[in-house]
């Protein structure tokens, strides 16, 4: 359930009750694709920064791990020690990146797995089922995130197919919900709105999934090819026709502008790997902006990064030599002495965002 607590023009503040916890909104979720955090950042290390949602990706884990033997080991959660919410992207956004090597159909996507080739077959009920063996706390309805340019014509097919697929998506969770070997059976369930920048689609499929009554709602098919702008422009018009009493999630946007800009036009959710793949590359936001630590300028700079920074990983007043294993990192050194400095600024972006 959502409980709206304040509204300032049409920023909204929130909290959002599951059985894994509540979630304060507005509120950014880091990335786990495949239930872990690349840069060698922990569940731990995401307790220690207030991480309070952790994202992980259907398709991804359906391939890799495999949700069935998740299953059995008890759910997402167990898996990988975590007991705060989790959301499960539905597999949708694979869809478009993985264009090369699948096929779209009424009833579901053909893959080839881009690991090993071998077929796979998604549809809305696949997706649940995946989703419902993860046991999240929030799975995402299965859909298409086309192309942002793509011609109005696909567009429109595609988005009609994507509310078909959703009413799919809706039942078959129910069924699953109701099942006595079902590992969450308080799984919610959020709906895609699509469109690609078309804002005239975009506000018919927003009236007509706000109509299925569910959980929460994203805005998908965004910072795929589209200027900022044209992303803003797309907001503006179709946040205000989806529930304003139930969260609302922008997906895949991460930067801090654009985190910003989206709280101001009503978004609840963000989701993004910006933040913990900068740390990883060296590429770190401050007060003061964005740095490099690979500029010639640093190599010596023994200051901390950030003055004052409560990040757990920076609170000590030791000399902050980061930028100096970074650099024997990129020039062939040794990783696993370096990583403990990568992960130090894994941990810090994200930090930074939260």
């Amino acid at each position: 359930m959502y409980e709206l607590l304040k509204e300032e023009g049409r920023a909204k503040r929130g909290v959002f009750h599951t059985v894994h916890g509540d979630i304060q909104t507005p509120v950014f979720m880091n990335v786990g694709t495949v239930a872990a955090i690349k840069g060698a950042v922990s569940t731990e290390d995401l307790e220690q920064i207030k991480c309070q949602v952790e994202l992980s990706n259907t398709y991804h884990l359906h391939v890799r791990t495999g949700d069935k033997l998740i299953k059995e080991m008890g759910g997402l959660h167990k898996f990988m020690s975590w007991n705060r919410p989790i959301l499960t992207d539905s597999g949708g956004f694979q869809v478009f990146s993985l264009a090369g090597l699948r096929k779209i159909k009424e009833e579901g996507v053909y893959f080839h797995s881009h690991i090993d080739g071998a077929k796979i077959f998604m549809g809305p009920e696949e997706s649940m089922q995946i989703q419902s063996n993860l046991g999240s706390t929030i799975a995402m309805g299965f859909d298409e995130c086309a192309p942002a340019l793509a011609e109005r014509s696909y567009v429109e097919a595609s988005v009609a197919r994507t509310t078909r697929w959703l009413e799919r998506c809706k039942k078959e969770m129910n069924r699953l919900n109701s099942l006595e070997d079902t590992v969450n059976k308080n799984q919610m369930l959020f709906g895609i709105n699509q469109g690609a920048i078309y804002a005239d689609i975009r506000i018919d499929h927003a009236k007509r999934i706000s109509e299925l009554d569910l959980d929460g709602y994203a805005v998908g098919g965004l910072a795929v090819g589209e200027t900022h702008e044209e992303m803003y422009y797309i907001l503006d018009e179709t946040v205000p026709h989806l529930p304003r009493k139930k969260p609302t999630y922008l997906m895949g946007v991460g930067t801090p502008a654009n985190i910003l800009e989206g709280v101001d036009r009503g978004i609840d959710f963000f989701d993004c790997v910006y933040p913990s793949r900068n740390g990883r590359h060296g590429h770190v936001y401050t007060n003061q902006g964005k740095i490099n630590l690979f500029n010639q300028k640093y190599e010596k700079d023994m200051r901390p990064i950030e003055e004052g920074c409560q990040c757990p990983d920076r609170r000590s007043n030791e000399p902050d030599n980061l930028c100096i294993y970074f650099r024997r990192w990129r020039s062939g050194g040794d990783f696993t002495r370096c990583r403990p400095y990568c992960r130090r600024s894994g941990i810090g972006q994200p930090h930074h965002v939260l």
